[in-house]
């Protein structure tokens, strides 16, 4: 970072605290609690000073706290969803802290034809955020048969390439940067620590209530050492009983099954939540215009044909159970969850390579403790806890050692997968979270966050061996701290800080000294950033944000996977300086509402790490390249009233090999691609989505919807453009894919049906590296839901 970014963050800093000092000296603090006729205290009611850019919400006691920056005589609405609005008139004077307020709203007993609500959803709410956000409801979109992987592939600066159907393996990006470096979390907890099964492609959207995707920037109570971004995954927190079970069935004998529940026993405090998925596919698409070999002909032919070696199933079920709202815990809970799945592996990474042997299985086990406690220490310290342990194992397997090719025949002896294999690989974990927040003073909070990540790998092949006598263990420490202060009610800074500190240790046989010795590691590194927005009206405002952040290694690129990818102990984590610039703009008139947001981002990746290939085809992570990422995305939402809505959104970004010296090494000559587009990579797409629909008079509550999604992607290059032309094999064309669905409910959502299509023109659609994904495909739905 240099000199004048580090000046400029210090004087952002500096005029922040002065000018909080100045305003503090003014400020005027209103509280209260509201309540209903029957006393109970009512969450989530708007608290509003009128005619002014400033409001709260009751918190789930019923207390609120409202700050005034000037003193004079106020009136304060109060109003919330099923109650009637209330006006009480106050009178602040300057640096004074008033007697607490005590309001009862009456329900509103008045009924309406049609009544139309303002307000903004968590959703909303989070992309008005500093951070560069996407946040996405997944309750509107419930009754769809997709994952959400599909889910987030509509959205802005996202992409997911999957290698084929159901289960595949994918490459997600987030504005240009992928694999490891974008970090994936359910409800804050890294996603693998739940499991090899527990992937985007698999997890039905029921599962989920929000999704969250950050650009670059990320919050610090993640604790994640993300490069590109992070997504979190976020289930339902409510505190109601519910229940909510769902299957379809649909092309290529796909079944797909979810339920998620949970009963509140509310005198006792006790909770039992459980979620579990069940997905199978043949995957046996149609294959087009594949090659193989015509003996009579003696030459290569065109067929198509049906993929036969490509069935996937996974499973995965947990339950929690705990106590909420007693007075030494908000939240304890102690959670079990399993994963399983059963995969057989149809193609390497490219299509001519046909596997009709190979298999992946594997299953993971976990335990887990949950702890949350808030309102400490004069309501000022909020502490959560978690804490779980994990074993994950899988086995890749191939006893055939047969070269296949697309028509289902074979010959003996394979060179690319070259010996038989039956390799086991286990990874016991523990992890543990501690996050704290405190509050300083009004508008002034201190955010502490420390993960701790241990996990071990035990490589072998069962065929020549029975277990790993020489494993290793890579352990992580993430601590993170954040201040943010917000001013005038209008502009909010948020300053943070990082240490990322990584611990290997590897056994390793030392031929000169012809014995196992013990290979150890410590690297630490630090890195800061920034984040603000500023509003300029309550529907509209402008953010930026800057880190110096760090990825540490993954386990399997240091440590191998015992066949095809080599150990390297002396790989060194990434490092990026990452820019997001934007905005947003919200109108409402009427029954219309309008979302606009944009944003320009900036990625310097250096010492990224590379898969470099060896000519006997195994594989070593290294520190070879850099990486630039300049590029913009846009979103524009519009809703009439409950009728119609329409989505567009559209991401360019221009990935560069900045690596200018081979090996980034002068001594090694100019790379040959040193400012070449990044391949494989898309660099211009984006989605167009449009939703009509109705309420009907009859089925208690009945809604029929229609919605019709396209997505777009320009064609893109799969190997180095200075080695490729655009009409040549070595890109991946252009590609427009339609998608359909029609919906219908009954009785407020409670019963659900949907009719789903997929890819309707049947295009040949093509992804990660020209790899054909499937074509038209129609799924049916049934969901049931209560609560």
């Amino acid at each position: 970072m240099s000199q004048k970014s580090i000046l400029f963050i210090f004087l952002t800093l500096a005029i922040t605290v002065l000018a909080s000092s100045l305003q503090a000296q003014n400020r005027s603090t209103l509280s209260g609690r509201v309540m209903s006729a029957a006393g109970e205290p009512l969450e989530g009611v708007t608290v509003a000073a009128d005619g002014l850019n400033l409001g709260t919400k009751t918190e789930k006691d019923g207390h609120f706290t409202i700050a005034f920056e000037r003193p004079g005589a106020y009136t304060l609405v109060f109003s919330s969803v099923g109650y009637g609005a209330s006006k009480e008139k106050v009178r602040v004077e300057p640096g004074q802290r008033h007697p607490a307020l005590q309001i009862v709203l009456q329900p509103d007993t008045q009924q309406f034809r049609e009544v139309t609500v303002r307000g903004k959803g968590e959703a909303r709410q989070l992309r008005e955020q500093a951070f560069t956000v996407n946040a996405i409801d997944t309750r509107k979109i419930a009754n769809t048969t997709a994952d959400l992987g599909q889910v987030l592939n509509r959205t802005t600066g996202i992409k997911m390439r999957e290698q084929g159907g159901v289960g595949s393996d994918f490459e997600f990006s987030i504005n240009g940067l992928s694999g490891k470096s974008v970090k994936l979390f359910l409800d804050g907890v890294p996603l693998d620590v739940l499991g090899s099964a527990m992937n985007l492609n698999n997890i039905p959207v029921n599962l989920a209530q929000r999704i969250e995707v950050y650009k670059g920037v990320a919050p610090v109570e993640l604790g994640s050492d993300a490069l590109g971004g992070s997504v979190n995954i976020v289930t339902n927190q409510s505190l109601d009983n519910y229940l909510d079970v769902s299957h379809s069935y649909g092309s290529f004998q796909t079944h797909q099954s979810a339920l998620t529940g949970q009963y509140v026993y509310k005198p006792a405090g006790l909770v039992i939540k459980g979620s579990t998925f069940f997905n199978y596919s043949k995957n046996n698409y149609l294959m087009r215009g594949v090659e193989i070999w015509d003996p009579e002909k003696y030459e290569y032919v065109s067929r198509d044909f049906r993929r036969f070696h490509d069935r996937y199933k996974s499973w995965m079920g947990q339950v929690e159970i705990g106590l909420i709202n007693k007075k030494w815990a908000d939240v304890l809970f102690v959670g079990v969850g399993y994963t399983t799945y059963d995969k057989q592996v149809q193609t390497g990474v490219r299509q001519t390579i046909v596997y009709g042997g190979v298999l992946k299985d594997g299953e993971g086990k976990n335990i887990s403790l949950r702890y949350k406690k808030d309102s400490l220490f004069n309501n000022r310290l909020n502490i959560g806890v978690y804490g779980t342990y994990s074993y994950d194992h899988y086995v890749l397997s191939d006893t055939t050692l047969r070269k296949y090719s697309w028509d289902g025949s074979y010959v003996t002896g394979n060179p690319e997968t070259g010996s038989l294999r039956l390799t086991h690989v286990n990874r016991p974990r523990l992890f543990a979270r501690l996050n704290a927040t405190y509050k300083l003073a009004e508008n002034h909070d201190l955010n502490l966050n420390y993960t701790f990540d241990d996990v071990e790998n035990q490589t072998y092949n069962s065929l020549t061996s029975s277990d790993d006598d020489m494993p290793g263990k890579l352990g992580k420490h993430i601590v993170g701290a954040a201040y943010q202060v917000k001013l005038f009610q209008k502009w909010t800074n948020t300053f943070m800080g990082k240490y990322y500190g990584i611990d290997l240790n590897k056994k390793q046989y030392d031929y000169s000294l012809s014995k196992i010795v013990s290979l150890r590691d410590f690297q630490n590194y630090a890195g800061y950033g920034w984040a603000s927005v500023y509003k300029l009206s309550p529907n509209t405002g402008i953010k930026t944000s800057y880190e110096h952040t760090y990825r540490l290694q993954d386990v399997n690129e240091v440590y191998g996977d015992g066949y095809q990818v080599l150990n390297n102990m002396e790989l060194k984590p990434e490092a990026s300086d990452n820019v997001n610039i934007g905005g947003f703009y919200g109108s409402n008139s009427g029954r219309q509402d309008w979302f606009v947001e944009a944003s320009a981002f900036y990625r310097s990746a250096k010492g990224f790490i590379y898969a470099n290939q060896y000519d006997n085809n195994q594989l070593q992570y290294q520190n070879l390249s850099n990486v630039l990422v300049k590029g913009f995305d846009a979103e524009a939402r519009y809703h009439y009233g409950g009728v119609f809505n329409a989505l567009l959104n559209i991401t360019y970004q221009h990935a560069l090999d900045n690596t200018r010296f081979v090996n980034n090494n002068s001594s090694g000559g100019q790379s040959a691609t040193y400012r070449n587009r990044i391949p494989n990579q898309p660099w211009l797409f984006g989605n167009l989505d449009l939703g009509l629909g109705k309420n009907l008079a009859y089925g208690g509550g009945a809604r029929l919807q229609f919605t019709w999604s396209t997505h777009y992607t320009h064609w893109y290059y799969r190997s180095w453009e200075g080695f490729a032309t655009a009409n040549s094999l070595a890109t991946i064309p252009r590609q427009l894919v339609h998608n359909v669905m029609l919906s219908y409910s009954m009785q407020k959502g409670r019963y659900n049906a949907s009719l789903e299509c997929r890819n309707l023109t049947d295009q040949l659609v093509y992804d990660n590296f020209r790899l054909q994904k499937p074509g038209r495909a129609v799924f049916f739905k049934l969901r049931f839901f209560i609560s």
